[in-house]
Formats: C-alpha cells, sequence, structure tokens
C-alpha cells in the first residue's frame, strides 16, 4: 500500500506577484517538500497568507511560517488549535521562518513577534549569523538552513568595462540611496556601469532613482524584472552590489554566487553570515565612498576580482539546492512526528 503523503502548510506574506524573497523561498521549499525522498513519500504542500483557509486547514500536519510578525495571526491560531496559545509553549508543528526585519527588528520591540518566537517548535534562520540574534533560551530550537539555486555557468566578461547590478526594491531596508550615490561619485572614465533592478515601493526613493538616471547617464534603473529575466541580468554581470541595511539571508547573494558573479555587499550579519566573515568585498554600510573604490578596484584589478570569484565559488556548495532540499524536508519530518497537543 502506498504511503499517504502528510499535509503541511507555508504561510507566506507574499505570493507570486509579489517576486521577492519570500515568495521565491514558500516556492521552493513546497517543490521540495512535494518531492519524495529515499526515507518518506513526499508531503501535500500548499502556500497560503492567512491559517486557516479553509476545510483543508483540518488536515494540516504541520506548519511553516515565514516572517514572526506578518505572519503572527496564522501562528496564533495554529497555536490555538493545538493547545493553550497563552501559555507560551512549544507548539507541536509549528516552524517559524525568521526574516531581516524579524531577527534585527521586529523581535527587540513587537510583543506579538516574541509571542510567535515562544510558540514555534522550530525555529530557521537562513544565514550564520542569524542564530545570535536569538535570545539565548531559544537558541538550541534554532538551525540554520541556506536558501538555494540552481548553479550556472560563468560568462566571460568584457574587460574593458565593468557592469554592476543591484536587485531590490525600492525601499528603506535595502538602501538604495547608497547606490544613487555612488553612480554619482562614478566618472566616464571609470567605465562603470550599474544596472538597477525593482519596483518602486517607495515614491520618494522612485523620484531619487528618477533623479539619478538624469544626472548619471552610467546608471539605469530598469524597475521590477520577472525572475528570470533578474537571473540572467546577475549572470551578465561583472559584480551584484548589495547595499542593505537589513537583512535575513537575501536571495540575491546566491543567485549571484551560483552563477560566478561575486558580490559587492554592506557589512552587516545578513551578509557576512551567507559570505563569510573573511570576505573580500564588504564595504560599510551606507558608504558610498567604499563601494565605489571597490568598484573600481574590480575594474582595474584583476587579480583581486578573481580573489572574489574564487571566494564565492567556495561559498558555492552552501547554496545547492540538494543541501537545501534534505535540510527542509528533515525539518517537516520531526515536525510532522511530533504527537499532537489536544
Amino acid at each position: 500500500m502506498a504511503s499517504v503523503k502528510k499535509q503541511v502548510v507555508i504561510v507566506s506574506p507574499a505570493l507570486a506577484d509579489a517576486n521577492n524573497g519570500n515568495w521565491q523561498t514558500a516556492r521552493r521549499w513546497q517543490k521540495f517538500l512535494q518531492t519524495p525522498s529515499a526515507s518518506q513519500p513526499g508531503f501535500a504542500a500548499r502556500i497560503v497568507t492567512q491559517w486557516p483557509d479553509g476545510p483543508a486547514a483540518a488536515q494540516d500536519s504541520a506548519m511553516v511560517a515565514l516572517h514572526a510578525r506578518r505572519s503572527a495571526a496564522s501562528i496564533l491560531a495554529w497555536a490555538q488549535s493545538r493547545g493553550d496559545a497563552a501559555a507560551l509553549l512549544p507548539v507541536p508543528g509549528l516552524a517559524v521562518m525568521l526574516t531581516g526585519t524579524d531577527l534585527y527588528r521586529d523581535i527587540q520591540t513587537d510583543a506579538q513577534a516574541q509571542r510567535c518566537l515562544q510558540l514555534a517548535q522550530r525555529l530557521v534562520v537562513l544565514q550564520a549569523l542569524g542564530l545570535a540574534a536569538l535570545p539565548a533560551a531559544l537558541q538550541p530550537r534554532a538551525q540554520v538552513i541556506f536558501q538555494s539555486t540552481a548553479a550556472r555557468k560563468r560568462l566571460t566578461k568584457s574587460a574593458r568595462f565593468l557592469k554592476a547590478v543591484m536587485v531590490g526594491h525600492l525601499r528603506d531596508e535595502k538602501s538604495p540611496q547608497t547606490l544613487f550615490a555612488a553612480a554619482r561619485l562614478l566618472t566616464p572614465q571609470d567605465a562603470i556601469y550599474i544596472d538597477h533592478i525593482g519596483a518602486a515601493l517607495d515614491p520618494a526613493l522612485a523620484a531619487l532613482a528618477q533623479a539619478t538616471v538624469i544626472a548619471c547617464p552610467g546608471y539605469r534603473w530598469l524597475g521590477a524584472l520577472p525572475h528570470e529575466t533578474t537571473r540572467r541580468h546577475i549572470q551578465r554581470a561583472h559584480m551584484l552590489v548589495h547595499t542593505s541595511r537589513m537583512e535575513g539571508g537575501a536571495h540575491v547573494l546566491m543567485e549571484a554566487v551560483r552563477c560566478g558573479t561575486p558580490v559587492l555587499a554592506s557589512r552587516i550579519d545578513g551578509n557576512v553570515g551567507m559570505l563569510g566573515v573573511d570576505y573580500a568585498g564588504y564595504f560599510d554600510w551606507s558608504h558610498a565612498d567604499q563601494l565605489v573604490a571597490l568598484l573600481r578596484r574590480c575594474h582595474s584589478e584583476p587579480a583581486f576580482y578573481a580573489h572574489l570569484q574564487a571566494q564565492c565559488a567556495a561559498r558555492a556548495p552552501l547554496f545547492a539546492p540538494q543541501t537545501e532540499q534534505l535540510a527542509v524536508q528533515q525539518l517537516l519530518t520531526e515536525l510532522t512526528a511530533a504527537p499532537t497537543r489536544l
């Protein structure tokens, strides 16, 4: 007799139309869970923005909630359906994946986010330094699961100019102002060009992007693009630039690494936890002058550029799909094996 697939639900504050990292992670985990392995037949997994979502909710064996604060209503509903949510004890079958705004803002000040941490049977962070941001008492419940993507062929890049790409919707956490300032510091003689991919989520930042386009011929704001198109831009670029002030583990970093495009990133925990403490491509957050110096060095010093490529290549196995899939399946096997609290 064929084994019955256990039903699990992934709660994501963003669906496909958002075209962001939360959605990419939710969809990838759904595919991983639906794929049978040698030890179990896979899971019946669906993605919702709110739980319970109808009659199917009664059959759910486990929940993975992306974002403690934004998924708090669903997390509390799960806890109430399986015991006393007010007791703030770990609830069987519940995992909470923590984003950058969770780790580095919300769990410091938001009572609902703090409550959700207490209720989780398992906590998931997406980069190695994320564990240290959690209260010490909760760290034993937490694990690191690096995000993943398929590898792509490293393309040969022109030595005559340097093309950098930044991928991030225009919102404060991504610090696009640093990129705008860097574009204004570059000169035509630098032969460094910047493409910026991201939706205008903040009208004020969109106005700054438009002003930068007018003032800087080497800067292009391309707006929101489909995921596959964005990946091709990353693959063709010499560098990915990542200026964020807050990250839980940026999806775009591992996409760049997996196609051989080195990264220049702000020195924040979310980036260092993915690229490693010894990575040579960091600049201090908001310091456009440091970013420009690194861009110029990458263009003028082939040995430095090759060093960044080698460092990224050494990190690439961490972001392999088979590694993430195994960790995700093991997590859900643990969650669905837990006894149900009646």
